[in-house]
């Protein structure tokens, strides 16, 4: 059973067929989906769909969205933190992390907003779903400074072979999804083939980063053409990982898994779950 470490089920684009969504993920194999939130507007929407369906969740605010967050979103983050502290589906605290390649983005605010969030997954020791966009080299700082030893993942990762192995010295995993289906993504291709499997972690970060079977160029999605990308595309971008590791969907499915519930240690007590209505 395949899980999938990224998936924003909360998003607008699954507003008229969330449940049908879900139901293809489950056909398709996938046992588990992490939901992170973005901003604090939507801690509690995140939080109720992983326990309607079954799933599971991490509460943060994402680096493109700290434009419209104020510290007093920090102190609530902190208060929800321990309001659930004895949820077993809160798993982590995510998405936070940085972003260098929207422009126009403050990197003071993003530095400030990362570093707290951090500070209070110290406090909680939460492991974190780090947004890595342009940024390894700041947010492996961030790490350090603080003195995070809880992990986590390093979401849709893109960096260096040198920065991977950064991350994997303290303690995260690395994730990767529709982008290595594609042939021309060499460098992450090359690092889903040579890192330890013991690094690597599936997720679809839907609705967006589509495989390559469903991306669309400008034109198309301008006449109307849908990228969307969804949960029960896992397994075949699983495939993808499976054929350039020279494993089966099995070994993939399960090295994946196990991997995830080592980054997110509270997917343990989460295999096999039953939807909650």
């Amino acid at each position: 059973m395949w899980t999938d470490t990224h998936c924003h089920l909360d998003a607008a684009e699954f507003d008229a067929d969330r449940d049908a969504v879900v139901a293809r993920a489950r056909a398709a194999g996938v046992s588990q989906v992490v939901i992170p939130a973005v901003a604090a507007g939507n801690f509690e929407r995140v939080r109720a769909l992983a326990h309607q369906h079954g799933f599971s969740y991490a509460l943060g605010i994402h680096p493109l969205c700290v434009r419209q967050a104020r510290d007093e979103d920090l102190g609530r983050l902190d208060r929800m933190l321990a309001e659930c502290r004895d949820d077993p589906r809160l798993v982590g605290i995510g998405e936070i992390g940085l972003d260098f390649f929207v422009k126009d983005l403050d990197e003071a605010t993003q530095q400030h907003f990362y570093v707290e969030q951090l500070k209070l997954a110290k406090r909680h020791a939460l492991p974190v779903i780090l947004h890595v966009r342009r940024s390894a080299d700041k947010l492996l700082a961030g790490l350090r400074r603080v003195g995070l030893t809880t992990g986590g993942i390093g979401h849709a990762f893109n960096g260096s072979r040198q920065q991977a192995d950064a991350f994997l010295e303290l303690g995260f995993k690395l994730g990767f999804g529709g982008t290595v289906t594609f042939e021309r993504s060499l460098q992450i291709r090359r690092l889903a083939t040579e890192l330890p499997a013991e690094a690597l972690v599936l997720e679809t970060d839907a609705p967006d980063i589509p495989p390559h079977w469903l991306y669309r160029t400008a034109e198309e999605r301008a006449q109307g053409a849908s990228a969307r990308n969804e949960p029960g595309e896992l397994a075949r971008i699983g495939a993808c990982l499976a054929e350039l590791r020279g494993w089966s969907a099995q070994e993939t499915a399960a090295i994946t898994a196990r991997n995830a519930r080592a980054a997110l240690p509270r997917l343990g007590a989460l295999d096999a779950p039953a939807p909650h209505g």
